[in-house]
């Protein structure tokens, strides 16, 4: 989708006041920034920060789901399962070469991740303890991915913009996917129901921290609002989550694990209880349940396909040489 030879093309600008107001212009006009233009350091780390991130989450993200192809219930659950962690390996190839354009190197942002300066979305720090889990996921997970990935479809920087178009579309079969996994659940035997609502009692609180800190904590949110990397704030996605979930747990037949969560006729929103920053914070740090065994599985990962690259590499000097020396022998 993005060539590697932007690897390290970004230009240094010297950023005076008249050239970040005429670049904020650009934004506040809604033109796309391409990689080839010059922007301030501060947009292209705050892009590289998040993109970073947003791969990362969809490369983890194939670990706690990889972990049940061979356990689903049926052959076509088997199979949607393999394609929903083919589609999330794609994502991830999107995003890693979206974030090369602003001249960070793939091997660059795997170093980062393994060494814990980057991270990945907390959701993937739990553990899936059930095949309801697996549902739960889809539904609840990619339910709050795709609440913040479409406003990113109109973000600012051109190919974050565009990768994200197709990675939204497939996050939204994705979520119906989890979806009718959970109504058969649902649907199913008692055992079957406690399995899902249990499932639900475990990832209802992990998905809401996705979304990221209260804006009032969040170190970056107004600036990317202002360069509008992000279009909306963490509390406003959160809340319209939120909405759009209680229904469909009401239609599931199943309750959400949340003593306060009430219609607010005055607000025209949900009401709901306080969430467990703690938590959060303890996971965002590195203590998540999970953490070390994400990180420690993409690191063995990232070992043994050591070979592939370098035999990908290899052969691609080949046909260099090859075409250069056909190049030469023609124009002689």
């Amino acid at each position: 989708m993005y060539s590697q030879g932007l690897i390290g093309a970004h230009h240094e600008v010297e950023e005076t006041p008249e050239f970040l107001a005429a670049f904020q212009r650009r934004i506040d006009a809604e033109e796309k920034i391409e990689p080839n233009d010059p922007m301030p350091e501060a947009y292209r780390k705050t892009l590289i920060r998040q993109i970073g991130q947003h791969a990362h989450s969809e490369i983890v993200g194939m670990l706690p789901e990889g972990n049940w192809i061979t356990r689903a219930p049926s052959l076509r659950r088997k199979a949607a399962l393999l394609a929903k962690v083919q589609d999330e390996g794609g994502h991830g190839l999107y995003l890693y070469a979206a974030a090369e354009t602003l001249g960070v190197s793939r091997e660059e942002m795997t170093e980062q991740l393994h060494d814990g300066r980057a991270k990945f979305s907390s959701i993937f720090n739990y553990p899936t303890l059930s095949w309801a889990d697996i549902g739960a996921i889809g539904w609840l997970v990619d339910g709050a991915a795709i609440m913040n990935q479409i406003p990113l479809c109109r973000c600012s920087y051109g190919p974050y913009a565009r990768a994200m178009i197709r990675v939204c579309k497939e996050e939204s079969f994705h979520q119906r996917q989890g979806y009718e996994i959970m109504m058969t659940l649902a649907r199913g035997t008692p055992e079957q129901k406690a399995m899902a609502q249990d499932a639900l009692d475990r990832l209802w609180q992990p998905a809401l921290m996705m979304f990221g800190p209260h804006d009032s904590d969040s170190a970056h949110g107004e600036q990317s609002m202002k360069w509008k990397i992000k279009r909306f704030t963490n509390d406003e996605l959160r809340q319209r989550f939120v909405d759009a979930t209680v229904p469909q747990a009401e239609y599931l037949g199943l309750t959400i694990p949340d003593s306060d969560l009430k219609w607010n006729e005055e607000r025209g929103h949900y009401d709901f209880g306080p969430i467990d920053w703690n938590e959060f914070w303890r996971v965002v740090k590195g203590g998540g349940p999970m953490t070390r065994d994400r990180v420690r599985d993409r690191r063995k990962a990232w070992e043994d396909g050591a070979w592939v690259r370098e035999a990908a590499l290899a052969h691609a000097a080949k046909r260099r040489a090859r075409a250069a020396a056909a190049a030469k022998t023609a124009a002689e």
